[in-house]
């Protein structure tokens, strides 16, 4: 039961992170140095990324209109405009699949660590500090996810690459990329949130592949656990992003830099001093 409460606790954590420019993976890690589940720690490198799914569900609940290429709502044209959001998504997401490929073991045991998160906050909570106070006022190009065309789908996936380094945010690179080319923040956002859908389910499948392969069982208990989070996950993850979307066209994401840069230097301080 302790640990199915602990599993909550993860599960809320994710949800909430994973949608805010703030890095669900830096708060998954910083959440490890005070809580530990207790599996074992091939399960735990992968629970840290299975449990973004129910997240992930969220986004496919929430927007499944708009990203169903087959809807009976919508007309030929309509559907040929969704398949072509789906088809730039996808390339968007080619940068940072090969690099998370070739390096993701070696990321795993030199990045994920407090020094290197509480580092990459403080850093990304400047960039949009900056970024928002110059482009206060700019008319952005890209005013929808549809008005996003190849060649700034590719800059946002680049973009996306940086998201790699624990403590950046998945979330806050691509937003704060694609505001830098001239995209909206709402587009921003919805056009992040769609790039998590193939991200996040490959990165869960490569993860879970290396899981297996490793020849390491997974328990009733760790199951259990990983469900939980899940479960959680995917209903925390429904409110915040409805909650982050009414936010975002009234408000710029300044608020979130300056979590960032006060969360980071506290972190930091704790792991020097530790």
């Amino acid at each position: 039961m302790v640990e199915l409460l602990k599993a909550v606790l993860f599960g809320i954590v994710e949800g909430v992170t994973e949608w805010l420019p703030i890095s669900s993976t830096g708060h998954l890690i910083l959440l490890n140095e005070f809580i530990n589940l207790q599996i074992s720690d091939a399960f735990k490198s992968m629970f840290d990324v299975v449990i973004q799914l129910g997240a992930i569900l969220a986004v496919i609940v929430l927007f499944f209109h708009k990203l169903n290429p087959f809807s009976p709502r919508k007309d030929s044209a309509e559907k040929k405009q969704t398949l072509q959001l789906w088809f730039r998504v996808i390339v968007a997401i080619i940068p940072s699949g090969i690099v998370g490929i070739l390096f993701d073991d070696w990321m795993d045991a030199h990045l994920h660590n407090g020094i290197v998160v509480s580092i990459a906050l403080i850093v990304y909570g400047v960039a949009f500090l900056l970024v928002e106070r110059r482009h206060q006022g700019h008319y952005a190009m890209a005013q929808d996810v549809y008005s996003i065309d190849y060649r700034t789908a590719v800059m946002i996936g680049l973009f996306q690459c940086l998201s790699l380094i624990p403590g950046t945010s998945r979330s806050g690179s691509t937003i704060l990329g694609a505001i830098l080319i001239g995209v909206s923040r709402p587009a921003a956002a919805e056009f992040s949130f769609f790039m998590a859908i193939p991200t996040m389910v490959g990165a869960s499948l490569i993860k879970g592949a290396k899981f297996l392969l490793s020849g390491v069982g997974a328990t009733g208990p760790e199951i259990g656990v990983l469900i939980v989070g899940c479960v959680v996950s995917f209903i925390v993850s429904l409110l915040v992003i409805k909650g982050l979307m009414e936010y975002i066209r009234k408000h710029s994401f300044s608020a979130f830099g300056v979590y960032r840069i006060v969360l980071g230097i506290l972190v930091l301080g704790y792991f020097i001093l530790k």
